[in-house]
């Protein structure tokens, strides 16, 4: 009877050793860094992405940011978008979440307080007590939906503390959030809006065209703050980061006020 060669593996065996070594690869990749989802109002974009690089480098975390009107992400949260944390532009939305269990009770907190800007990218349209307004030199203004947006819930405020929201509001054109209502007049579909001063006052560069900051007697405050939505490390981390004083200087250079 011939005598096997055991100095050599047989094809079975081969075949076996590498397919426990392409699992072992596969499960290896697969594991990676942890991921972490925010939603974020997309007013905060900028200084989102510049956190999220910080902690990333810091925490060796896999951030993944989603942009959106924060009355948009409050709805996908209560159906079950997962998300593990919430950057809201308001106090509202994050307090409905907790009341009905969707956000982990105890972790609201504010991270930014918003200032709303009348902005044109033309240098010199805007005055300096924002008088344009009054005036009604323009064709369309710009500002998001005050009821989806924080901002565009601001900027109705202010035109009615100014007296001048029923002749103004057949002009204006309404963005799904402050970042499309931004996109309206940076692309010239309207002369003027009513922004985040965030979107105007980028660091390291002066502002584009002319602005007016509203004053914040004229609205009530927007106030943003975050929730967690899932209880993770990794959540805790971030939120912590975000309530630092690390974090607090890169926000306040984005052209928010900080508690």
């Amino acid at each position: 009877m011939p005598v096997a060669d055991m100095t050599r593996p047989a094809p079975i065996f081969r075949l076996l050793a590498l397919l426990a070594l392409l699992c072992r690869v596969g499960v290896a990749s697969a594991a990676g860094p942890p991921v972490l989802r925010i939603a974020v109002a997309s007013n905060f974009a900028g200084p989102a992405r510049e956190l999220a690089a910080r902690f990333e480098a810091k925490q060796g975390v896999r951030v993944l940011l989603a942009f959106g009107s924060t009355g948009k992400h409050a709805a996908q949260i209560e159906h079950g978008a997962p998300f593990a944390l919430f950057l809201a532009a308001d106090a509202e939305r994050p307090r409905r979440l907790e009341a009905s269990g969707r956000a982990v009770a105890g972790t609201r907190a504010t991270y930014a307080l918003g200032r709303l800007v009348l902005w044109s990218p033309e240098p010199g349209r805007v005055d300096a007590t924002g008088e344009v307004l009054a005036r009604g030199e323009f064709e369309r203004l710009a500002i998001a939906n005050p009821r989806l947006a924080p901002y565009g819930r601001a900027a109705r405020e202010a035109l009615e503390a100014l007296g001048l929201w029923e002749r103004l509001a057949p002009r204006t054109v309404r963005g799904e959030n402050i970042a499309q209502a931004h996109q309206f007049v940076e692309s010239g579909n309207a002369e003027l809006g009513l922004v985040a001063a965030s979107q105007v006052l980028r660091p390291g560069r002066e502002a584009p065209g002319s602005s007016w900051e509203v004053p914040a007697r004229l609205h009530g405050p927007i106030e943003q703050q975050a929730v967690l939505l899932e209880d993770t490390p990794a959540a805790r981390a971030f939120l912590a980061f975000l309530l630092g004083e690390e974090a607090g200087e890169i926000i306040q250079r984005w052209g928010y006020g900080r508690r």
